[in-house]
């Protein structure tokens, strides 16, 4: 592939993705809650061994870009781009009904480059959270009947670059800096479905969000024998800041008999534009993986998030608490050097995942667990054998909520496909 085609290539993956983030990436009933459905960065690799993060280096023979512990950087040995999509199966229970969605997008397009023998650097743009709702709970009003209709949509992304270095032999450090920007769009609206001459009610806000975040992290690797590796690490995002933009507007309209809404009769009320800031909290990821070099791995994560700490202008939502997950997975390749079968040469990779999570609704925890899995697809390599090509996929099946408390229960299947490609870039070559 000439440098022609890649930049080419690369230019339109990151002229559709400005579209891919400004849509709806979540159905989930809990994305109301904060700045919604939070995204953990991970790459499709990671996701099918569980979500394993912390002590994750080099999966596999591939150089591997793990933004999510910026110590992992050092281990990056050749330049690598790694591009995907996400899609989502949603169904949502409550009270014996059931009702599903879907969704899909572009799910991370990063790059990670060799800085010298012992360090690199990553840069890239990821999802932070999602926002895709919409509720309805009725009531009565006096005699007549009310609908409050909630929904939402947009989303956050998150722009990073970072920088990992080898401190000795057994050390590495690395660091992120990464911008946070989007636009969530929420609307609460009464309605009386009963009674068509009745003037509705809707308020509706748009909220810009920016601000800068940090992420930092640790690995200590050695050799529990010649050929078997443990690796331990532990990453971190600082509390930070957040700026948000608030326009708010009021509005009256009226339902005909066939549910369709006329134009707005009148703006009630019209807030303007406030600004305030939100207060993210610290994170903390801690774990181990035990690897034999392009054989078998094997890790596990422990996370806490400190939500005590999470403030909306000074206000401390009723909904917040601290919380924590665990993680554990593993690949295998049962032959990297295979000439004879395919199936040998093959990633395969399981996992599980557990989280208890920041939302308390009702006395009930919101709790998520899923059931990883997935596989690496090794590709041809280029015929100068510089350029090295996989496909990963992964598969997320889970659980999140309860039905307890008039809550609603959500079963989910995410899909998850990225390419790698790991290239000898930026080289400069001597001739004799």
């Amino acid at each position: 592939m000439s440098r022609f085609l890649k930049n080419i290539f690369f230019l339109c993956i990151l002229a559709s993705s400005l579209n891919a983030w400004s849509q709806t990436t979540t159905g989930s009933t809990y994305s109301q809650y904060g700045l919604g459905l939070l995204n953990a960065p991970l790459l499709p690799q990671n996701r099918a061994m569980g979500g394993i993060s912390a002590g994750l280096r080099r999966p596999g023979a591939y150089s591997n870009v793990n933004l999510a512990n910026p110590a992992s950087y050092s281990s990056i040995l050749l330049t690598t781009f790694d591009a995907g999509l996400s899609t989502e199966f949603l169904n949502r229970s409550q009270k014996g009904a059931s009702e599903g969605d879907f969704t899909g997008s572009l799910s991370h397009l990063v790059f990670g480059i060799p800085v010298s023998k012992k360090s690199a650097m990553s840069f890239g743009i990821v999802p932070f959270s999602s926002l895709g709702y919409q509720t309805r709970e009725k009531s009565k009003l006096d005699t007549n009947s009310v609908d409050h209709i909630y929904s939402g949509d947009g989303g956050l992304s998150k722009a990073y670059l970072g920088y990992g270095f080898q401190l000795g032999r057994h050390l590495s450090l690395g660091a992120n800096v990464a911008y946070i920007f989007g636009k969530l769009e929420k609307s609460a609206s009464l309605e009386f479905p009963n009674d068509y001459t009745a003037y509705n009610t809707r308020e509706q806000s748009s909220t810009s969000v920016g601000g800068l975040n940090f992420d930092y992290g640790l690995q200590y690797y050695a050799n529990l024998s010649p050929k078997v590796k443990l690796t331990l690490g532990y990453s971190g995002s600082a509390s930070s800041r957040l700026n948000l933009d608030v326009n708010t507007i009021f509005t009256r309209y009226l339902k005909g008999s066939d549910g369709v809404e006329e134009i707005a009769a009148d703006t009630a009320g019209l807030s303007g534009t406030s600004s305030t800031t939100l207060k993210l909290p610290m994170m903390h990821t801690a774990g181990f993986t035990i690897e034999k070099a392009n054989k078998w791995l094997l890790g596990a994560d422990f996370k806490l998030g400190q939500w005590d700490d999470y403030r909306e202008g000074k206000v401390k939502p009723d909904y917040i608490q601290n919380s924590y997950g665990v993680a554990v997975g593993g690949q295998i390749t049962p032959d990297i050097n295979s000439v004879g079968s395919y199936l040998k040469v093959i990633d395969y990779r399981l996992g599980f995942s557990y989280n208890k999570g920041y939302i308390n609704d009702h006395n009930t925890d919101i709790n998520d667990m899923a059931i990883t899995f997935g596989f690496g697809f090794p590709l041809q390599a280029s015929p100068t054998r510089t350029t090295f090509y996989k496909i990963n996929l992964a598969a997320e099946l889970g659980q999140r909520g309860t039905e307890s408390n008039n809550l609603v229960r959500e079963r989910y299947i995410n899909l998850h496909i990225g390419f790698t490609l790991n290239d000898q870039w930026f080289r400069r070559y001597k001739f004799d």
